[in-house]
């Protein structure tokens, strides 16, 4: 008899549920998009409500497409986005909208934090990145200012991930990788209380903390009701999407590296020491309990082609013949030459963690010319990304000593085989893609669930379960053109960075001192 595990992707614009079998096959699918609220510039919000009508509605859907008894359902587990905060009263309800990862509104509370440790440098020294508006502990401080009835009203903050767990099984826990992306010390594995009082917070606030493996509890009867799915089902700690991609990608090796490339994307590296971050990659903590992951993240990465199928293509969009404007969009990129006739794009579209740390940095056009069509800005964009990963890459390899010859990755651009091209061209690296790349967040959480119900031994062992599909090699023929691009992209920023910062002040409205 076949059994199954349910894992979902709780991402920025919508949940996917994916039902895994003890293999590590897709068997079914469901998602089910919601809103981002943006009440401010640089805000952004959602409903913790929303989340889990998506998680309830889409464990049903793929229950039914399926055709699969809950009594088959071996375990349910969540991939998150990370960095939210929903603050939970002392009668377990939301007090406010959650503030999610996307958010900057606390550039100012940043720098107050890394002045008490001296500045920015000694900051990122003692940290390993610089802290920016978009952190967790400078939007707890933000909430604590200026909305003290909600800050001083909450029993504790729960993220995404522990937000889902306490609509499953009623516990208000904090999954470890989730943890480390607010104040977890990764030696000793708890909460840096010291380090949370320093700044003006209140570790009284900071919920019990759990591994990815851990049986947090059973599906309680609500929970169960709302789900389709028996109550006391086991309910895993499951983590944050980057942590649960890596395991999906097949990352689970010392020095293993991985791309992911979904609205936002990144470069990350497990291993077992643990590095300081810096160039603003972060170390966290790793799905696999005994290791850690560096983790180079970049704001706006699918979010980018995303912005240019919704302003250059909008008939295409609209016209009922073309059922997938990305397929289109693919089709029009290999038209144009490799480096758009000398056009660059800095994929910076809500500020920047890395290879940059900086809340106030937007994407550029760099050298349009009267010649250049909408193909060749669409290609441009692609080429972007593929830039800056590269730039992460290198990072990666030159700071940490972690050598990436070959990138896998995962994500929904891995769909994309131009793009794969692209990136593969740009980086000099061959670009590898595994079978259900879009679904890699789940699959990886649904085997570390695996992990936890004893299907696996270890997390090395998950090596052997991931496909890869299509392989990618460099062309050398396109070396010297991206290589002379990408020492102007790099410039860029440079270039540019007291620009940005002195006209996005003013644009959002506050000044960073």
């Amino acid at each position: 008899m076949t059994q199954y595990i349910i894992a979902h992707d709780v991402g920025t614009g919508g949940n996917k549920a994916v039902l895994v079998d003890t293999e590590g096959n897709v068997r079914a699918t469901a998602f089910m998009p919601y809103p981002v609220h943006y009440p401010r510039p640089d805000w952004a919000e959602q409903e913790p409500e929303d989340w889990w009508g998506a998680v309830a509605t889409t464990t049903r859907q793929v229950l039914e497409r399926a055709g699969v008894s809950p009594k088959d359902i071996l375990a349910v587990t969540h991939a998150t986005q990370m960095l939210g905060i929903v603050p939970m009263g002392r009668d377990g309800q939301v007090l406010r909208r959650a503030i999610i990862w996307l958010d900057g509104r606390a550039p100012q509370h940043a720098e107050r934090i890394m002045r008490r440790f001296l500045g920015r440098r000694v900051f990122a020294m003692v940290a390993g990145a610089e802290l920016s508006g978009k952190d967790g502990l400078p939007k707890l401080l933000w909430l604590k200012e200026n909305e003290p009835h909600v800050y001083n009203g909450m029993s504790c903050f729960l993220d995404v991930n522990g937000y889902l767990t306490y609509r499953a099984t009623g516990q208000m826990v904090f999954e470890w990788s989730c943890a480390s992306a607010f104040a977890l010390d990764l030696k000793k594995k708890d909460w840096m209380r010291g380090l949370i009082r320093y700044i003006g917070g209140d570790p009284a606030k900071f919920p019990p903390l759990v591994r990815s493996t851990d049986r947090v509890g059973g599906l309680t009867a609500e929970a169960a009701r709302a789900c389709g799915l028996l109550e006391g089902t086991p309910v895993f700690g499951g983590g944050g999407d980057a942590p649960g991609a890596a395991v999906g990608a097949g990352a689970v090796r010392e020095g293993d590296g991985h791309v992911y490339l979904g609205t936002s994307g990144w470069v990350g590296v497990v291993t077992r020491k643990t590095p300081t971050g810096r160039h603003g990659v972060a170390c966290i903590q790793s799905a696999d309990p005994q290791k850690v992951m560096l983790f180079a993240e970049m704001e706006t990465a699918g979010a980018c082609l995303k912005w240019i199928a919704d302003q250059f293509y909008r008939h295409e969009q609209a016209d009922p013949n073309i059922p997938n404007v990305y397929a289109l969009m693919d089709e029009d990129v290999e038209q144009i030459p490799p480096g758009s006739d000398y056009l660059v794009c800095t994929p910076w579209m809500y500020g920047e963690r890395a290879p940059v740390s900086d809340t106030w940095v937007r994407a550029t056009f760099f050298n349009i010319s009267a010649d250049h069509t909408r193909e060749h800005l669409l290609r441009a964009v692609y080429e972007g990304v593929a830039y800056n990963l590269r730039w992460l890459v290198e990072i990666v390899e030159r700071t940490f000593g972690f050598p990436l010859p070959v990138l896998r990755i995962i994500g929904g651009g891995a769909r994309g085989a131009p793009w794969m091209q692209i990136i593969a061209d740009v980086t000099g690296r061959r670009v590898e893609t595994v079978v259900n790349p879009q679904e890699a967040g789940a699959v990886g959480m649904a085997l570390t669930a695996g992990v936890g119900l004893g299907l696996y031994p270890d997390f090395e062992s998950l090596r052997k379960v991931i496909r890869v599909e299509r392989e990618f090699d460099p062309r050398p023929e396109n070396a010297g053109t991206y290589d002379l691009l990408y020492r102007a992209y790099r410039r860029l920023y440079s270039s540019l960075r007291g620009l940005y910062r002195e006209v996005n002040q003013v644009r959002f409205g506050q000044q960073c001192r």
